[in-house]
């Protein structure tokens, strides 16, 4: 069973991946950053997509640093709870992948990529979905949900028998979960903010092919949304 779970997650995260590529908007001149960009391989990808040379990123971890540095990407270490070490209106786009579930200051995070954003720019966003129906049936169970099992320093896959790194040896702070939104309760708390969303892709379906996350991206297991700092126009 958990083989089978584990294929049809690398299903979802590849086209996840594909989603958050085919979201990127080409302009050689754009200055990108992504934040929690691990060994930098992603950011190269986005790069290439974008067709720009101008990559930046945030990492916490000190090996990911090395490895994202020797990757060419310019990179700084600080937490993603805490301010931007940038000026308003620097980026053209940025990325984050997998990280506003592991914020406790995620109020903080979005102002901040509201604030480094140039007008016109975006910011794509992709988290876990509460509601995906995997989530929906080990609530039901009683189990924790699967987005949801990574919550404690001690242990991984905490409260579900099916969790897919419940006995694995990692990072364990890196991974801890601190929130997992619902579809509509994501797409609220955005537009706080005062971004424009101008697109949602959905991918993972379980146990269904992950293509069906985007024809139902309430039901989705990956969410991701595409905002847009709109210009604000003056008399």
């Amino acid at each position: 069973m958990k083989i089978f779970l584990a294929a049809l997650y690398k299903e979802a995260v590849q086209l996840n991946e594909k989603n958050l590529l085919a979201l990127l908007e080409k302009n050689p001149d754009h200055r990108l950053l992504d934040l929690g960009c691990d060994d930098g391989q992603l950011t190269l990808k986005l790069g290439k997509q974008i067709k720009t040379s101008k990559l930046y990123g945030v990492e916490i971890s000190l090996k990911s640093i090395t490895q994202a540095q020797a990757n060419g990407i310019e990179i700084k270490n600080f937490d993603l709870n805490h301010d931007f070490d940038w000026p308003d209106n620097y980026f053209d786009v940025i990325h984050a992948n997998q990280v506003i579930e592991h914020l406790v200051e995620s109020d903080n995070f979005l102002s901040e990529i509201y604030r480094v954003l140039k007008p016109g720019g975006y910011a794509l966003i992709s988290t876990e979905n509460a509601s995906s129906w995997c989530n929906i049936f080990a609530s039901l169970l009683g189990w924790q949900i699967f987005s949801l099992t990574n919550i404690s320093d001690k242990k991984l896959g905490v409260g579900n028998p099916f969790a897919l790194h419940k006995n694995d040896k990692l990072d364990l702070k890196s991974w801890r979960h601190v929130r997992i939104y619902n579809f509509y309760g994501l797409k609220d708390y955005l537009e706080l903010f005062n971004f424009k969303i101008e697109r949602i892709k959905g991918a993972g379906y379980f146990p269904l092919p992950a293509i069906l996350g985007d024809w139902d991206k309430i039901h989705c297991h990956f969410m991701t949304f595409k905002l847009r700092k709109e210009i604000l126009c003056t008399k």
